[in-house]
């Protein structure tokens, strides 16, 4: 909640900045865009830093073992019609 009150803290002392300072038709563009970047990347950097909860790590035990799939992949040699082309299937014994 810290992070997000502070963006929007930043987000309206630059705001304020660019508002503050007058504008010709020439030079008002930059600031605009140059201020839609600046905010939008601190909001969006709060929102990103608060949407995913941290990684849980499970441990514990020794190691474990696992069987290997019963198939595999192999490349086969087949005619189409026109040529010579190659796919993969699934060989399962």
């Amino acid at each position: 909640m810290k992070k997000t009150l502070a963006a929007f803290v930043a987000v309206a002392a630059i705001a304020s900045t660019f508002a503050v300072t007058p504008a010709s038709a020439q030079r008002g563009l930059g600031a605009a865009v140059a201020g839609g970047i600046i905010g939008g990347a601190i909001v969006g950097g709060a929102i990103a830093s608060q949407a995913a909860p941290p990684p849980a790590y499970y441990g514990g035990g020794g190691p474990v073992y696992v069987e290997g799939p019963p198939c595999r992949w192999v490349r086969e040699r087949y005619w189409d019609g026109y040529d010579w082309r190659f796919r993969r299937i699934q060989v399962c014994n």
